[in-house]
């Protein structure tokens, strides 16, 4: 089972977990990507991320097929922000379910790094003297 969601709202936890387990999952991995406070020497006020939405779906999905069709996994949940997202808050979600931990891991480790390079989302920081669009991705 997959489930992409791309988001203005901020990202509820328990609501996004509570669903899609399996009584075969022996593994439940979590990453959740926050924004934090400093980047570059910079105090961080704020993020505000844009997304080319079609294409961002349409390659979200593709990642997520890949991993599927790589390991074992039992659910993929990828869920990412658009608009502002403040200092704390989660911008991703990535939550991946197996048999068996080895396979949780290294699905979601493949899936934010393919996110990272392959995704159509831009972020700006904004700081306490400006702000600046970042082009490195991470």
């Amino acid at each position: 089972m997959k489930q992409i969601i791309t988001q203005k709202e901020p990202i509820n936890l328990d609501a996004l977990l509570a669903h899609g387990d399996s009584p075969s999952d022996g593994a439940d991995l979590v990453f959740i990507g926050k924004v934090r406070n400093h980047s570059r020497g910079k105090t961080v006020t704020h993020i505000d991320y844009e997304i080319y939405d079609t294409m961002a779906l349409k390659e979200l999905n593709k990642i997520a097929d890949e991993a599927l069709a790589q390991w074992d996994t039992g659910r993929i949940l990828i869920v990412h922000r658009f608009g502002r997202v403040n200092i704390g808050e989660p911008s991703i979600v990535i939550a991946v379910s197996s048999s068996h931990r080895d396979e949780s891991y290294r699905s979601s480790r493949y899936i934010i790094d393919e996110i990272k390079k392959r995704v159509p989302i831009w972020k700006k920081e904004f700081y306490s003297d400006g702000s600046e669009w970042i082009g490195d991705r991470n």
